[in-house]
């Protein structure tokens, strides 16, 4: 991989770091705790609250994932080994890295 290859998918996964910078803070409000209304429609609509809650939750672990890849991704870049398989050493593919910028195994490693 090139210098400007890599320049490029340090890009990209710079500009995918701030998009669930982004969505993250967006969601805050979503995951905030649930209050009790006396007033509201009732049980069934606490529930809901309860059930949208937990879901922004799962959501925010997903960008938390994501973005923790993303990161280790940069480190591999600064330290030569982006775009090379963890596991065997093998090139990784431009287009499975498209895919998955994060990615750190082969197709081959991966599906072992």
């Amino acid at each position: 991989m090139n210098e400007s290859e890599l320049e490029q998918f340090e890009a990209q996964i710079r500009a995918r770091l701030e998009e669930l910078k982004e969505q993250s803070a967006l969601a805050n409000e979503s995951q905030s705790i649930v209050e009790l209304d006396q007033q509201a429609v009732g049980r069934l609509s606490r529930m809901d609250a309860l059930q949208n809650q937990a879901m922004a939750k799962a959501q925010q672990a997903n960008r938390d994932l994501e973005a923790r890849g993303l990161l280790a991704a940069l480190i591999r870049i600064k330290d030569g080994e982006f775009g090379h398989c963890e596991d065997c050493g093998d090139e990784i593919r431009a287009g499975r890295l498209n895919l998955n910028l994060a990615a750190s195994k082969c197709v081959s490693c991966a599906s072992v």
